[in-house]
């Protein structure tokens, strides 16, 4: 499909093409864009649309860097697909935000061959859990609204996930792909979800309601487990873990997800589990005011991809996460080859690594990002318990309140791995760090626009940390660091701003 560093997604009539940022490519850098050999397009990002393009034809684009060649493809356009309206017969899901839809939808569903596509035109599809499967696509129209209830009920049974690390029987997310198993490797996939539209779960109301209701069934567990609630994040951690995700891939290979406003899932919105290659891009995340609600979470997955989106997020807008001790450190299955760029965050923390990461991270490139409004920046973190190591994370010309690589003192809970991690081998580039954040109340705050903290044990100092052409415009920039080895800083310059 691609050679290179040029990649590229399809459908009948559009490509998106994506490709890696050149090493001497400028924060501005203009990239031109060849079809079959005629020059189409210029841009100043590393993605590009072609509309307009044949169903089944092969097209070769190549994409150059001034007069350097960044990468070349031959992709092919699909197949038109047959159109299968939920809103007809045999399916006549309602879409009119009263009635339930689930059974209408899952039969569209389960109906959905390779060369189908499930269809909702404009409406409100009030929905329960939707079960996904290999070979299919789902396209929501504009003004189309794929909206989860409120209700425990709809989100059953309870499947297998994975939260904060800890494999668990969860409630079913909105919809759902593939089968959790750390033992296997990828057992579905080619799944395609995309459009204008909107995917929306119960949010704040769901998570409540679920969280009382596991308090319930445990009260006699937490009674007797007092130390442990005491030694969690608050007394919602226990029963709050079980809360469904807005949407769940496990051991999923080959999905795309493009063009949709993801918001409100009761607890993450986008979570890869035992994932490969999974690509979103132009898409929405919406869950402000929901606790726990991160975006977009790869955990213990590889090759995945997300581009052009914006975040407005409870918690993390980017969650690379790899399972938490003693568990994570057992199964061992890393995040790897994570690549993030050109994604704005306005509301939430921006992009994270940890806490929980016992199974390993590496790989993560992070490129062109605006996280000036989040509340951390870029923070790689991890407690003193969790073993396993984040290394290779690079980071360029993008704009955030702070770079922070360093311990955490919540979701402490649980046994802990024989030793500390390892946090080494991070290069940061063209960075703008205003030293400026936004608290969870809206204020903002004077934070440090570097702070770099390793690990008391020998040998797990943070080492290996480059830091090369920041701008610092924080009124009082500080620096703290502690137990680090191999720190670099070339070209810092400090243009502190007026308050």
């Amino acid at each position: 499909m691609y050679e290179s560093h040029l990649f590229a997604r399809c459908t009948a009539h559009h490509a998106v093409l994506y490709w890696d940022k050149p090493a001497a490519a400028r924060a501005q850098q203009t990239y031109t864009v060849y079809l079959n050999n005629q020059q189409t397009a210029t841009t100043d990002r590393t993605h590009y649309t072609l509309g307009g393009l044949e169903p089944q034809t092969e097209y070769r684009v190549d994409v150059l860097c001034g007069d350097q060649p960044v990468g070349a493809c031959m992709l092919r356009t699909g197949a038109e697909k047959n159109r299968i309206n939920v809103t007809e017969a045999p399916y006549w899901a309602k879409g009119d935000g009263k009635t339930r839809d689930t059974a209408a939808l899952q039969r569209a569903i389960d109906a959905c061959g390779a060369g189908d596509a499930v269809y909702l035109p404009a409406g409100i599809y009030l929905t329960g859990a939707l079960r996904l499967h290999s070979d299919m696509e789902l396209y929501l129209d504009e003004g189309a609204v794929l909206q989860g209830t409120a209700d425990i009920v709809d989100y059953q049974p309870r499947i297998d996930s994975r939260f904060e690390g800890i494999e668990m029987r969860c409630y079913s997310s909105l919809l759902n792909l593939g089968q959790m198993n750390h033992s296997e490797g990828c057992t579905c996939g080619n799944v395609v979800i995309r459009g204008k539209g909107t995917i929306a779960s119960g949010g704040r109301e769901l998570a409540d309601k679920i969280v009382e209701d596991e308090r319930e069934r445990l009260k006699d567990y937490l009674t007797e487990n007092a130390e442990l609630v005491a030694a969690c994040e608050s007394d919602r951690t226990i029963p709050g873990r079980v809360r469904p995700r807005l949407m769940q891939l496990a051991n999923a290979r080959n999905v795309w997800i493009s063009g949709l406003t993801l918001k409100d899932g009761a607890a993450w919105n986008l979570h890869m589990i035992y994932c490969d290659n999974v690509v979103t891009d132009h898409c929405t995340f919406h869950s402000e005011g929901v606790w726990n609600g991160s975006g977009w979470v790869p955990d213990s997955s590889t090759n995945c991809t997300v581009f052009a989106c914006d975040f407005a997020t409870g918690d993390d807008a980017v969650a690379v996460k790899s399972g938490k001790n003693p568990e994570g450190n057992v199964i061992g299955r890393p995040s790897a080859h994570i690549y993030i760029f050109d994604c704005r965050s306005t509301v939430g923390n921006g992009i994270c690594i940890g806490s929980e990461m016992s199974g390993g991270v590496e790989d993560v490139q992070i490129w062109d990002c605006d996280l000036e409004t989040s509340f951390a920046g870029i923070e790689v973190k991890g407690t003193a318990k969790r073993g396993g190591y984040v290394r290779g994370v690079t980071a360029r010309n993008c704009t955030a309140p702070r770079v922070m690589i360093h311990t955490v003192p919540y979701n402490d809970d649980g046994e802990g791995a024989d030793k500390p991690p390892i946090f080494e081998h991070f290069s940061f580039e063209d960075l703008t760090l205003t030293g400026r954040a936004l608290n969870r109340k809206g204020d903002w705050k004077d934070v440090s626009p570097v702070s770099l903290a390793g690990f008391e044990e020998p040998g797990h100092a943070l080492r290996d940390v480059n830091f090369d052409g920041l701008t610092i415009t924080a009124a009082s920039p500080r620096l703290p660091l502690q137990y680090c080895c191999d720190v670099t800083l070339r070209g810092v310059t400090c243009l502190p701003a007026e308050r």
